[in-house]
């Protein structure tokens, strides 16, 4: 045997070692070779202890609806299959009627813009497994009557019923038109910021359809030029009230399919309000309505009794600030109903009864309800998730509804979430945290205990695994004025305390959001890892405004956006900066959309302590964004203008020193692409030296084909040259 010196076996150990860690890169990232398994459209039944998922059989290249059963988890049949009913081509969605005996089927979807779509549409029969194409026409948001027998649909911008028994159609609206007047769809700026599409609803009986009305005449259009699809630029042109500007008029009709009649409802004496949510009650003749005023700081629940069309308000709640909208609206047997409210500091459930009248705050504590599954009648247990355990974590849990035997159901710290089964009896747990990939498992919902795991992601572990990375360190990090986030930090994999590294600082930091969480967070991570191998400590923090502990935290930021986010990071990369292991003149900042808005304001507020920074689809003055979102957090222009010019990049380009890239689609009709050319215009007349990207035709998300490889090589490049 060969004797070897210390210092070439201190070689070859080393050598072995570089070897055997392998380098993520941008092309696996962006490629798919980390991406986890899921469930794909999973849906609960209502009428059976079954679930349905959606898949997709590679050979014989079909889809497939597929039903299962909750106790054992074993498929019990294929519902619906593309190769036995070759007219549908592939399924985007499906939804049931109330028996559960009909399926609505979409395919070839077209999108419009976040949530909105025209499709195809089927409807499949399951006992006599025939399918009925009803329009011939690409159409939105049709839904079943309460019996089954009709669907309701909009059509450029009407709404109409077609009888699946008679194969009439009736037109219940006449006046829509593009650009003017929209029935029963909500308008960019409803969808975009109260995140729903469907304005309309059935009742229970299926004899009457309540819908809103959208007057857009007066609101101010914008446009956008399409560069790729053809000789000569289409351009799109639609309604987006800017703060400040004229939104939509609102209205609120019920359509009696009895009578052929519309009655308006006079919903009081409301001057510039919006209509976030309608929602008929357990009482085929009672609708409930939410009102607010423009400045949303003021929601009133309506209940209209449908034959007369009076209206009675039997909740209203009041914030100095804002009061936010959510889909948790439930109504029991009894028509009592479940709400959730921040009145008292943290978002929590309570229960009215029909009337209005307040029957007991069902959960309680300085923490957040973060979700509401549902009410369980016959145990009289509210099923709901919360960050009980922490803040960055999320726990399921199940309570009396009168507050009472709490349970905690789920038992791992992470993220869980859950989808229960009609009767209550088992739910499905989606499981994740920064170092565990999705696990999907059934659980008993008395106890929590894992029944069965259904899919699990160990594959993707393991070979991410083979890439020795370093996971995320969650700390609190309290800044010099005292204030304590919410962090995490990824560290090269041979970190040397006694070294010094270059910092790149992710945030988003909008009003109630979070990034530092105890999930996995696929792409964004996977990037963050592989920076972390090529050197570099990858860090995030949640500065005030972000969500989740308490309302006076989210809140604080109110009539300021910019002010204390950017103060925060600033301080926080101060705080970074003082660690004996970073390099304080090598640090970057990185953010999306709000987060665009804030690495830009930190790189010109903080120019002595940031080097670089990225702003990909940045806000650049909330005077360029729209009515709903910006007027929540900042009243108006006319009404806030320093809050408005006093927190914008634009006014800050003259304190430039770093490096700062700039990226935009021409094709967002979310943050518009007008922001980053005023935001050029500002550094070029303040004569600043930038790089910037324009994407052609990309929307705010920036993706299609190699788009995301090539603006992530390009980010990564920068980073690399630049910090």
């Amino acid at each position: 045997m060969k004797k070897y010196s210390l210092a070439i076996l201190l070689f070859l150990v080393s050598s072995l070692s570089v070897e055997a860690q392998q380098n993520i890169t941008l092309e696996e990232i962006w490629g798919g070779a980390f991406r986890t398994k899921g469930m794909d459209a999973l849906s609960a039944m209502k009428n059976t202890n079954q679930y349905t998922v959606l898949n997709y059989d590679r050979s014989s290249k079909s889809f497939q609806i597929d039903l299962y059963d909750f106790a054992t988890l074993e498929k019990v049949s294929t519902l619906f299959d593309t190769k036995n009913h070759t007219e549908v081509s592939s399924i985007d969605s499906y939804s049931f009627d109330r028996s559960e005996k009909k399926i609505l089927i979409a395919t070839n979807s077209n999108p419009i813009f976040r949530h909105s779509f025209t499709a195809q549409y089927f409807v499949y029969d399951i006992v006599s497994k025939t399918v009925n194409s009803f329009t011939a026409n690409p159409i939105q948001e049709p839904s079943f009557s309460a019996d089954g027998t009709k669907i309701a649909y909009a059509f450029e911008n009407n709404l109409y019923v077609h009888d699946l028994v008679s194969g009439a159609k009736i037109q219940i609206t006449q006046d829509g038109q593009k650009n003017k007047i929209i029935n029963g769809i909500t308008d960019w700026v409803y969808e975009e910021e109260f995140a729903f599409v469907k304005a309309y609803d059935w009742n229970l009986t299926g004899n009457k359809i309540a819908y809103i009305k959208f007057d857009e005449t007066e609101v101010p259009e914008f446009s956008m030029d399409m560069y790729n699809q053809g000789l000569y630029p289409t351009q799109t042109v639609f309604k987006y009230p800017k703060a400040g500007e004229r939104n939509a008029i609102v209205s609120l009709h019920i359509f009696d399919l009895k009578l052929g009649t519309t009655k308006k409802i006079n919903l009081g004496n409301y001057n510039d309000f919006y209509i976030p949510r309608i929602k008929w009650t357990n009482d085929a003749a009672t609708l409930s309505v939410q009102v607010m005023n423009r400045h949303q700081n003021n929601l009133d629940l309506h209940f209209v009794d449908a034959n007369s069309g009076t209206t009675k308000i039997v909740l209203n709640e009041k914030d100095a600030a804002y009061v936010d909208v959510t889909d948790n609206l439930t109504f029991l047997k009894d028509n009592s109903f479940i709400w959730t409210s921040e009145k008292d500091g943290f978002n929590h459930i309570y229960h009215y009864d029909k009337s209005g009248k307040l029957k007991k705050q069902i959960t309680s504590g300085k923490w957040e309800v973060t979700n509401y599954y549902g009410f369980d009648e016959k145990s009289g247990m509210i099923y709901y998730q919360s960050v009980e355990n922490g803040s960055i974590n999320r726990d399921v849990y199940a309570i009396k509804v009168d507050g009472k035997s709490k349970v905690r159901l789920s038992s791992k710290t992470g993220t869980n979430s859950a989808t229960f089964s009609p009767n209550f009896q088992y739910f499905i747990n989606t499981y994740s945290s920064a170092t565990s990939a999705p696990t999907y498992t059934l659980n008993d919902s008395k106890t929590g205990a894992v029944v069965k795991t259904i899919v699990s992601n160990e594959a993707v572990e393991q070979k991410l695994a083979k890439y020795d990375v370093i996971s995320k360190e969650f700390f609190v990090l309290t800044t010099e004025k005292g204030h304590q986030l919410n962090a995490w930090m990824i560290k090269p994999k041979n970190f040397d305390p006694n070294k010094k590294y270059p910092v790149f600082m992710f945030q988003y930091s909008g009003p109630g959001s979070q990034q530092v969480a105890n999930t996995w967070n696929g792409t964004n991570d996977y990037w963050f890892m592989m920076l972390a191998q090529q050197g570099y400590i990858v860090a995030c923090v949640d500065g005030r405004g972000t969500g989740y502990k308490g309302a006076a935290f989210k809140k604080c930021t109110y009539k300021e956006l910019g002010k204390y986010e950017v103060e925060d990071q600033i301080d926080a990369a101060k705080v970074i900066g003082k660690y004996n292991y970073v390099d304080a003149s090598r640090i970057g900042i990185f953010g999306w959309s709000y987060g665009g808005f804030m690495s830009s304001n930190c790189l010109f507020q903080g120019a002595d302590v940031f080097k670089m920074a990225i702003a990909v689809a940045p806000v650049t003055s909330w005077r360029y964004y729209d009515s709903i979102y910006t007027e929540r957090y900042m009243q108006t222009p006319q009404e806030n203008a320093s809050g408005y010019d006093n927190n914008s990049p634009i006014n800050h380009v003259s304190k430039l020193k770093g490096n700062f890239l700039l990226v935009h689609g021409t094709a967002d009709d979310n943050v518009h692409v007008q922001n980053t050319m005023k935001m050029v215009e500002a550094l070029v007349q303040a004569n600043k030296q930038f790089d910037w990207a324009i994407y052609p035709d990309k929307n705010h998300g920036i993706y299609g084909g190699k788009t995301r490889l090539q603006l992530y090589t390009k980010m990564t490049n920068f980073i690399k040259e630049k910090l």
